[in-house]
Protein backbone atom coordinates (compact mmCIF):
# COMPACT_ATOMS: atom_id res chain seq x y z
CA UNK A 1 0.00 0.00 0.00
CA UNK A 2 2.96 2.24 0.65
CA UNK A 3 4.02 1.63 -2.57
CA UNK A 4 1.04 1.88 -4.32
CA UNK A 5 0.78 5.65 -2.57
CA UNK A 6 4.28 6.62 -3.55
CA UNK A 7 2.42 7.37 -7.29
CA UNK A 8 -0.93 8.21 -5.90
CA UNK A 9 0.72 10.49 -3.91
CA UNK A 10 2.99 12.24 -6.82
CA UNK A 11 -0.10 12.88 -8.62
CA UNK A 12 -2.25 15.04 -5.95
CA UNK A 13 1.19 16.54 -5.57
CA UNK A 14 1.57 17.74 -9.28
CA UNK A 15 -2.41 18.52 -9.20
CA UNK A 16 -1.58 20.80 -6.06
CA UNK A 17 1.52 22.73 -7.73
CA UNK A 18 -0.38 23.52 -10.69
CA UNK A 19 -3.59 25.09 -8.18
CA UNK A 20 -1.70 27.11 -6.15
CA UNK A 21 1.38 27.61 -8.21
CA UNK A 22 3.62 25.31 -6.44
CA UNK A 23 3.97 23.42 -3.14
CA UNK A 24 5.18 26.13 -1.05
CA UNK A 25 2.17 28.14 -2.07
CA UNK A 26 -0.14 25.30 -0.33
CA UNK A 27 1.84 24.61 2.80
CA UNK A 28 2.53 28.01 3.37
CA UNK A 29 -1.19 29.04 2.86
CA UNK A 30 -2.70 27.47 5.65
CA UNK A 31 -0.32 29.69 8.05
CA UNK A 32 -0.42 32.85 5.82
CA UNK A 33 2.68 32.53 5.15
CA UNK A 34 4.12 33.08 8.73
CA UNK A 35 5.97 30.63 10.61
CA UNK A 36 4.79 29.29 13.77
CA UNK A 37 6.97 29.79 16.91
CA UNK A 38 6.82 27.82 20.20
CA UNK A 39 8.62 27.77 22.92
CA UNK A 40 8.08 24.97 25.41
CA UNK A 41 8.53 24.44 28.96
CA UNK A 42 9.05 20.79 29.20
CA UNK A 43 9.17 18.00 26.76
CA UNK A 44 5.63 16.75 27.84
CA UNK A 45 4.30 19.65 26.12
CA UNK A 46 5.31 19.32 22.52
CA UNK A 47 2.61 18.08 20.71
CA UNK A 48 2.27 15.12 18.20
CA UNK A 49 -0.19 17.04 15.99
CA UNK A 50 -2.13 20.39 15.63
CA UNK A 51 -5.52 22.12 14.62
CA UNK A 52 -3.10 23.21 11.12
CA UNK A 53 -1.81 19.57 10.88
CA UNK A 54 -5.25 18.08 11.08
CA UNK A 55 -6.32 20.33 8.56
CA UNK A 56 -3.53 19.64 6.39
CA UNK A 57 -3.84 16.19 6.78
CA UNK A 58 -7.46 16.37 5.64
CA UNK A 59 -7.06 18.29 2.70
CA UNK A 60 -4.61 16.11 1.61
CA UNK A 61 -6.81 12.95 2.01
CA UNK A 62 -9.57 14.94 0.52
CA UNK A 63 -6.92 15.54 -3.03
CA UNK A 64 -6.33 11.58 -2.74
CA UNK A 65 -3.29 11.16 -0.86
CA UNK A 66 -2.45 8.60 1.35
CA UNK A 67 -0.15 8.16 4.64
CA UNK A 68 -0.68 11.74 5.47
CA UNK A 69 -2.26 11.55 8.70
CA UNK A 70 -2.01 14.48 11.21
CA UNK A 71 1.17 13.14 13.32
CA UNK A 72 3.70 13.25 9.81
CA UNK A 73 2.19 15.52 8.93
CA UNK A 74 3.29 18.23 12.01
CA UNK A 75 6.64 16.22 11.86
CA UNK A 76 7.14 17.75 8.10
CA UNK A 77 5.63 21.07 8.93
CA UNK A 78 8.73 21.28 11.95
CA UNK A 79 10.97 20.17 9.21
CA UNK A 80 10.73 22.55 6.52
CA UNK A 81 10.35 25.46 9.26
CA UNK A 82 6.72 26.06 9.09
CA UNK A 83 6.77 25.23 12.98
CA UNK A 84 9.77 25.54 15.14
CA UNK A 85 9.47 23.75 18.13
CA UNK A 86 11.89 24.86 21.18
CA UNK A 87 12.25 23.91 24.83
CA UNK A 88 12.34 27.64 26.84
CA UNK A 89 16.11 27.24 27.62
CA UNK A 90 17.12 26.46 23.87
CA UNK A 91 20.41 27.57 23.32
CA UNK A 92 18.61 28.82 19.32
CA UNK A 93 16.55 31.10 20.59
CA UNK A 94 19.01 33.15 22.23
Amino acid sequence: MKIYSVRKNAISFIKIQKEFGSFYNYIWGFVDGKQIKNVWKSKEELPSKTEISDNISKDLKKRGMSFVGTTIIYSYLQAIGVVSDHMYNCFKDK
